[in-house]
């Protein structure tokens, strides 16, 4: 589940999922939403990357989803795998190729938020430069 949550020039993204790894299939999902367009030449990318905590590999996640975006024409639609081992995330995306939205600059750091909460599942925040 996520809802956007409207700033000036910026969307804070609030994360909710019933595991770490599901966290990031979340972001996916709103990245998606908010950059996607129509259907366009299947695409799969492989995504690794490495951070010191989980919090900071959802930064990192969600950059590299921004540069695909802007680079590639990707708009990403499911991870068909995806493995937390220890600092380091690797993914496999399917999506499309296509004109997404380039809505999002950047990640910040401002309220940047990914823990376990005390009923055994993830929330995460993030704030996403726009």
């Amino acid at each position: 589940m996520f809802h956007w949550v409207e700033h000036t020039a910026e969307l804070e993204l609030e994360l909710e999922a019933r595991t770490e790894a599901e966290v990031f299939a979340v972001a996916l999902a709103a990245f998606a939403e908010l950059t996607g367009d129509s259907d366009g030449p299947p695409l799969e990318q492989v995504i690794k990357v490495e951070a010191a905590d989980a919090a900071m590999r959802l930064v990192a996640w969600l950059e590299e989803l921004i540069y695909l975006s802007e680079r590639e024409g990707f708009v990403p639609e499911r991870i068909d795998a995806l493995e937390l081992d220890g600092d380091s995330l690797h993914a496999r995306v399917a999506g499309h190729t296509g004109q997404p939205a380039h809505l999002v600059k950047a990640v910040t750091l401002h309220r940047l938020e990914l823990r376990e909460d005390e009923a055994g599942g993830w929330r995460g925040r993030v704030v996403l430069d726009v």
